[in-house]
């Protein structure tokens, strides 16, 4: 069967004889022939794949950028951790994560150049918080615009970042009269947002030791830096979620009193079901894309 019969075919299709290292070769076909096809929307252009583990996934998107390099991959990392550790995830997993997931929900249905997701099954079977934490938590800004330095603060405090002295580590941000410096997860280096009262002169990265400026930037969107919020609502579904299962808490319970006071404790993220009414999976971000996967899964 050609790559334009199976997509006029749809359904649950097999494809054989398509050995580790050229699937990625078949699976690129696969998209330019969806996106090419007069008779199909515009969310066929992309693809969710999930590999068997991290190794496939990194071979696959290398693969990609060989055989396909004109197509936008999107990699979306299992945390790597344990079910109920006592250490969170590492910042730069989560950050790609997030990363992936509002990138998802902003091309959902939009017609544009072919994309492809790619995934692990422990990543695809985590469940995370509703996409419309993604959808709802991104900040923006610009030069000339007029931004209130509180609600900025209470953004970044309530979306997973750290206040220090000065930002050293992705997740960090610190405040120094008009001056916010802001190292969000997943980008090479901290932004300074330089204020006049409070109108925004100026954007502009620069190196962490030396404090020295490396570009001026035109505009700066924020997404949170982790998957989980201690937004008033999600610390009072917490507790009340806490209690109901644990009984009576003390003062001496770290975790909750971490969490009561709306202060970030590691591992907390093992947690995230009583911070939420209702949980979502990867496919729920993901519906309306074209599904495959790996062969052979264990």
């Amino acid at each position: 069967m050609k790559i334009d019969q199976i997509i006029k075919a749809g359904g649950s299709v097999t494809i054989a004889r398509a050995p580790e290292g050229y699937d990625a070769l078949v699976l690129a076909d696969l998209v330019r022939a969806a996106g090419a096809d007069p008779r199909l929307p515009g969310k066929a252009r992309a693809f969710l794949h999930v590999a068997r583990d991290d190794r496939r996934l990194s071979a696959l998107s290398e693969a990609f950028g060989f055989f396909a390099p004109e197509i936008e991959i999107i990699s979306f990392p299992a945390w790597d951790c344990l079910p109920y550790d006592r250490v969170s995830p590492r910042a730069e997993i989560v950050a790609q994560r997030v990363s992936a997931l509002s990138r998802l929900r902003e091309i959902s249905g939009q017609d544009g150049p072919p994309v492809v997701f790619l995934t692990t099954m422990n990543a695809a079977l985590q469940r995370m918080p509703p996409a419309e934490m993604i959808e709802n938590t991104a900040w923006s800004t610009a030069p000339g615009q007029v931004v209130d330095i509180e609600n900025l603060q209470s953004f970044l405090a309530q979306n997973g970042f750290s206040r220090s002295g000065t930002v050293v580590d992705p997740g960090d941000y610190a405040i120094r009269g008009g001056i916010v410096d802001i190292y969000a997860p997943g980008t090479d280096e901290p932004v300074r947002l330089d204020f006049f009262g409070d109108t925004l002169e100026s954007i502009r990265s620069f190196d962490a030791e030396t404090q020295r400026t490396t570009k001026q930037l035109q505009g700066l969107q924020l997404l949170p830096a982790g998957e989980l919020l201690l937004t008033p609502d999600a610390i009072a579904t917490f507790r009340t979620g806490y209690a109901k299962r644990f009984g009576g808490v003390t003062s001496t319970d770290p975790l909750y009193e971490a969490i009561s006071a709306g202060r970030r404790y590691d591992g907390m993220e093992h947690w995230l079901p009583l911070f939420h009414e209702k949980l979502a999976s990867l496919f729920d971000y993901a519906e309306w894309l074209a599904i495959s996967f790996d062969n052979a899964f264990e």
